[in-house]
C-alpha cells in the first residue's frame, strides 16, 4: 500500500472491518488478505466501458466474486426522458439482494481499472450504495487489472451463482441534488463542479444526450481524467485531489454539487470530495446536463477557455 492511503489503512486496522470504518479505497494486498472474511462480498462490475462482460468475468475473476454488469444490470434507468438516473429504491433493493448482498455485508467493488471512465462505473455504484444507506462499501483501487498485475494472486473461472438475500435500504436524499437544488445554487450559495471533459465544459463539444453545448453558469471545471493516475492504474492521490480543489477554489467545507452529462463522471467528483477529502456537504446532480440543457429556459453558458 502506498503512503497516500496509509492513514486510511491504519484507521481500518484499528477500528476493524465494520460498516463504520469501511475504507473508500482498498488495494489488492488488503483484499487478498481479507478474501475469506465473513460477510465480505467482492462485486465485479466490469462492462463494455472497460471491455468487460459476463463472458469476460467467467473467463477469469477474483475468487468468490459475484458479477453485475454496470451497464445492463439495472444500476441506472431512464426517467422522463433523462438517461442514467437512479432507479426506484425497491428495484435497487431487489438488485442488491439478488447478488447475495445483505445489510451486514462489506462490499468491495471491482472495476476494470483501466481509465477514469471505467472508475466512474465503480464510483457510481459506490454512490448508489451510500444513497441506499449502506456504508460498508469500498472500491478496489487498481481494479481487476491491479489484481492480476501480481502473478501470485489467484483467479478463478466460471459463473457465479449468489443466493438471494433480503436487502433493506435506508434512503439518504441528502446525497442527491435535484434540478431545483441546482437552480437555487445559481446565486453562488453552493459550488457547482463540472466533471466532464474540458472541451464539453467550454462548449466546444457535447454528447448526443445533451441538448445544448456549454455548462451551468458559475460552474468550475474538474475534468474526469484528473481522477485517474494512468501510470499506476489507480485513483488519484489525496495530495493531487486537495490541490485540484484548492486551485479551483472549491475546497474546505463549502457546499458542492457535482455534475456531468448523466451522473457517471459526476460520481468521480462526488467520491473525491465527499469520501476522500471529507466534505459531507457534497451532493451529486443525478440528471446532470442531460436534464438541465433539455429545459430551454434554464441557462447554459460556455465555460472559461471557450
Amino acid at each position: 500500500m502506498t503512503r497516500r492511503w496509509i492513514g486510511v489503512f491504519l484507521a481500518w486496522v484499528v477500528l476493524g472491518a465494520s460498516a463504520a470504518s469501511a475504507a473508500p479505497l482498498v488495494d489488492a494486498a488488503w483484499l487478498q488478505a481479507n478474501l475469506k472474511t465473513p460477510n465480505l462480498v467482492v462485486l465485479d462490475i466490469r462492462n463494455k466501458i472497460d471491455g468487460g462482460s459476463r463472458e469476460v468475468f467467467e473467463a477469469g475473476h477474483i475468487p468468490g466474486a459475484v458479477y453485475s454488469d454496470y451497464g445492463t444490470a439495472g444500476w441506472r434507468t431512464a426517467q422522463d426522458g433523462v438517461p442514467g438516473m437512479l432507479p426506484p429504491v425497491a428495484d435497487l433493493e431487489k438488485l442488491v439482494g439478488g447478488l447475495g448482498i445483505g445489510n451486514g455485508a462489506h462490499v468491495v467493488i471491482v472495476p476494470g481499472g483501466v481509465s477514469a471512465l471505467d472508475y466512474g462505473s465503480a464510483t457510481r455504484v459506490y454512490w448508489t450504495f451510500k444513497v441506499l444507506g449502506h456504508d460498508a462499501v469500498s472500491i478496489l483501487d487498481g481494479g481487476y487489472q491491479g489484481w492480476t498485475a501480481d502473478p501470485g494472486r489467484s483467479v478463478e473461472k466460471g459463473a457465479a451463482a449468489p443466493q438471494a438475500v433480503a436487502f433493506k435500504a435506508d434512503f439518504r436524499p441528502e446525497l442527491l441534488a435535484s434540478k431545483a437544488d441546482v437552480k437555487a445554487a445559481l446565486d453562488g450559495s453552493a459550488s457547482l463542479v463540472d466533471n466532464r471533459p474540458a472541451e464539453q465544459y467550454a462548449g466546444k463539444a457535447k454528447t448526443d444526450v445533451v441538448a445544448r453545448a456549454g455548462t451551468i453558469p458559475g460552474a468550475v471545471s474538474i475534468p474526469q481524467d484528473e481522477f485517474f493516475d494512468a501510470p499506476s492504474g489507480r485513483f488519484a492521490g489525496l495530495g493531487r485531489l486537495a490541490e485540484l480543489w484548492k486551485t479551483r477554489k472549491v475546497g474546505g467545507e463549502t457546499e458542492q454539487i457535482t455534475f456531468c452529462n448523466t451522473g457517471h463522471w459526476a460520481s468521480l467528483g462526488w467520491f473525491a470530495s465527499h469520501e476522500l477529502l471529507g466534505n459531507t456537504k457534497t451532493r451529486l446532480y443525478d440528471g446532470s446536463m442531460s436534464e438541465w440543457a433539455a429545459q430551454a429556459d434554464l441557462p447554459v453558458e460556455k465555460g472559461p477557455g471557450s
